[in-house]
């Protein structure tokens, strides 16, 4: 009787419905879409402004360089097509090849004395100094880079005058005679490299500032345990872990050095003869002083190509000697 009633009861029992979830909604595959076509368009709207600007003083100048330097143009007169005649000409100016040649020994010196200075004083700032005058000293370096290079130049050309300058004041305290530092080529050189080295150095020691500054501090702890010292220690660890800011500040450095202008200018006027003429000043000349347009932007082609295969050239050679960590 109660084997029975337990199975009446079981079978009356129902078994309740599973309950259903309701279905997802469908995907909507357009939001995606509009949210990645609404980021393009934020970036393409924060970008623009850089774009038009390289674009305007950029490419179209380097266009119409390009395009000016197979012309005949003196702004009064019509332009009229010269083919290939401006680089002829060119090629068969001995300014113009003296200029090239001066601008390369320039750019050679300079950057190698710029790099130098600016890595040591870097790493004599890094080091064991209070922050107060660790600041002092990265102002003091980098003041030079923000004033106006033609001002520079016009004070530091009464520094280095032969007859009454500061320069040769100091020298002849020392019992060295007057030096003629504008007035002879070697001199002229050495005066326009220090003037320009001085006045740019302070962006290539902040380069070096925070890349050392990036550099770990366990990897030095390493190397003082292993036993290394001083001079070794910079050589076997610093200067391999800062390879990748030395390599920028060479690329900087040389372009810059490929372009200098106001220093030779202001204080030599590209003198004693030719000594000291860099590219720029004979485009600033034949262009503006010579009104021949044509063999100027010929002379500015030129100058764009070697700082394009110079910089090719370094990164080139950055793949055997700069180290990423």
């Amino acid at each position: 009787m109660t084997t029975n009633t337990q199975a009446n009861t079981e079978g009356n029992t129902q078994v309740p419905a599973a309950r259903q979830r309701p279905a997802p909604p469908p995907a909507d595959n357009s939001r995606p879409a509009a949210r990645t076509r609404s980021t393009r368009l934020l970036a393409t709207l924060f970008l623009a402004p850089t774009i038009v600007g390289i674009v305007i003083f950029t490419v179209v100048p380097i266009v119409g360089s390009v395009v000016l330097s197979l012309f005949h143009w003196n702004v009064i007169d019509d332009p009229s097509f010269a083919g290939t005649a401006n680089y002829r000409e060119v090629f068969a100016d001995s300014t113009v090849l003296v200029s090239f040649r001066n601008t390369l020994v320039f750019m050679a010196l300079a950057v190698a004395l710029q790099l130098l200075i600016a890595l040591a004083l870097a790493l004599a700032v890094n080091g064991r100094m209070p922050m107060w005058l660790r600041s002092v000293f990265r102002s003091a370096f980098f003041f030079p880079l923000v004033l106006s290079a033609a001002s520079i130049s016009v004070v530091m050309k009464y520094l280095f005058n032969q007859d009454f300058g500061v320069v040769n004041w100091l020298l002849g305290l020392i019992g060295i005679a007057p030096v003629p530092w504008l007035t002879s080529e070697n001199g002229a050189m050495a005066a326009v490299i220090l003037v320009y080295v001085w006045q740019q150095f302070g962006f290539s020691f902040l380069l070096f500032v925070g890349g050392l500054n990036n550099i770990p501090k366990e990897i030095h702890e390493a190397a003082s345990l292993d036993g290394a010292t001083g001079l070794r220690k910079h050589l076997a660890v610093t200067l391999p872990l800062l390879s990748p800011t030395l390599l920028v500040a060479s690329v900087v450095g040389i372009i810059n050095a490929l372009q200098v202008f106001e220093q030779p200018y202001v204080l030599t006027n590209g003198g004693p003869g030719d000594s000291t003429r860099t590219v720029v000043m004979v485009i600033y000349e034949t262009a503006f002083e010579q009104l021949r347009f044509g063999p100027a932007s010929a002379v500015g082609v030129l100058l764009f190509v070697l700082i394009m295969a110079v910089t090719a050239l370094q990164f080139r050679l950055s793949r055997r000697f700069v180290h990423y960590q």
